[in-house]
Formats: structure tokens, sequence, C-alpha cells
């Protein structure tokens, strides 16, 4: 009786690690935990901001063509503000999860921070329908094979992944995996990207 038991507990556990690991896999469609915010809400709340950022908003949930060239003369074009770029693909789990808590900063220090998105290591047509369900004020570069985030000094590993360069172009901070709150990520935008402590 008792061996059933254990077997039958064990057997839980399995089923439990299993069903774990099937929602972090490519094609995984759980959607974000809290509202997202509306693209005429964001628009209205990023009316103002200066010309670099302004340039973002106009292109926002876009997914532009990615090279290493074109993420990098984007991100020099940005100085003279902090930025926080984002590393994301639909099939990720994480993404999904932090992808309201980026949306709602990108807003809230959307005249002041400059955000991007590196989509990465996903499909085009899964990557706009993702965005379209769940907008953001800024675009993403398409980084299919992962050639752009592999460049960067030091290359981050895996998804998703945060980066914060200071107003000078600076890259500050890696962050790897994804916030578990608002709190976090908007404390790290303030001390790695805004105030620049490396």
């Amino acid at each position: 009786m008792l061996r059933r038991l254990v077997f039958a507990i064990i057997g839980l556990g399995l089923v439990a690690i299993i069903a774990i690991g099937l929602t972090q896999k490519k094609g995984d469609n759980a959607k974000p935990r809290s509202a997202t915010i509306s693209a005429a809400e964001q628009e209205r709340k990023l009316t103002g901001a200066p010309a670099q950022l302004a340039a973002l908003h106009t292109q926002a949930n876009q997914i532009l063509p990615g090279s290493r060239t074109a993420f990098a003369a984007r991100l020099k074009k940005l100085r003279g503000h902090p930025v926080v770029v984002n590393g994301w693909a639909s099939w990720c789990g994480p993404c999904r999860y932090e992808l309201p808590f980026l949306q709602r900063a990108s807003v809230d220090l959307g005249k002041q921070v400059a955000f991007l998105g590196l989509d990465s290591e996903d499909n085009r047509g899964d990557a706009k329908r993702f965005m379209a369900q769940f907008p953001v004020s800024y675009p993403s570069y398409e980084d299919p094979h992962d050639a752009i985030a592999q460049n960067l000094r030091p290359a981050p590993r895996g998804l998703p992944y945060m980066l914060f360069y200071d107003k000078t172009g600076r890259l500050q901070y890696v962050h790897q995996g994804g916030y578990p709150s608002q709190k976090a990520l908007e404390t790290d935008i303030e001390r790695y990207a805004v105030r620049g402590d490396a």
C-alpha cells in the first residue's frame, strides 16, 4: 500500500513537471496576466515626446527588418536618451509574462527613455500576430538567427533578456530572464539606464 502511494506521488510530480515544461515550448499561446494598454492610450500619453523618441513611437508595434548595421545605427541615433532593449519571441512564456510590465513602463517613461525590441529566433507571422494582440509603443527588430544579439558584448544567453544603455550609448547592464514584477523592471530602468549605475 505504501509503495503504491509513493509511486502515485512520484507520478503526479512528473505530470506537473511535464505540464510546466510544455508551457515553455515554442508555440505557447499563454497570454500575459495583466490587461494591455490600447494603442490610442499609448499615443495620447506619448504626445509631446522628443523627436528621437517620437520617431520610435511612430513605428509602434512594427517588426522592422533586422541587421546588425540597422540596429547599431538606431542605437547611435538614440544617443542622448537612455535606451532599454527587450529580447523576446512570440513562443517564449516568460517573455509573455513580463510584457505587461514592459508595455506599461514604455508608456509611463516613453518621453525620456527609448525602448526597442529584438525579436529573436521567431517566425515573422507569429511575431506579428503576437504584437497585434499586445501592442507596444515601440518597434522591434527581427533577429531570426540571433545575429544582432550575438554581436553584442556581452552577448545575452537565452530569452527573455533586457539590455540597459545609458544616455551616452554605453551598455550598462544585461538582465537575463524575465522580470517578476513592474517594480523590479522599473527599478532596473532607473538604476542602469536613467542613472547609468554600472
